[in-house]
């Protein structure tokens, strides 16, 4: 296993599918695929917080009806200590972005979640 795909274990505590079926592939495949990972999950002086990353692609997953995803999200969203609130506020972005169709379709098994992990 090389450095990036270690490293990008150690900062998400296991290796994402993709860096896993692109390294089966090709080792260099694999490690440039962790490398962009770090890229965009580093967190840089200046630049977004686990949290508001972790906020943004919650939105996204939202937006784009991807529930299994929102849903998985909700828990790295506890881990950094996210509000009800700005949980909230990112599922009514999705709303706006997405429309209120895939809200109806989502919010469901995300309030399902947010009960279940306390927010």
């Amino acid at each position: 296993m090389g450095k990036n795909i270690q490293e990008i274990k150690e900062v998400k505590g296991f290796a994402p599918r993709s860096v896993v079926y692109a390294e089966k592939i090709n080792e260099d495949f694999g490690e440039g695929l962790a490398a962009f990972y770090q890229a965009i999950w580093t967190e840089r002086e200046g630049g977004l917080s686990m949290k508001q990353k972790h906020l943004m692609v919650f939105a996204i997953a939202c937006s784009n009806n991807n529930i299994e995803s929102a849903v998985k999200i909700l828990e790295r969203l506890k881990k950094f200590e996210a509000t009800r609130t700005e949980i909230s506020d990112a599922m009514m972005i999705a709303a706006w972005t997405g429309g209120i169709q895939n809200f109806t379709d989502f919010s469901a098994a995300v309030l399902k979640e947010m009960e279940k992990l306390g927010f």
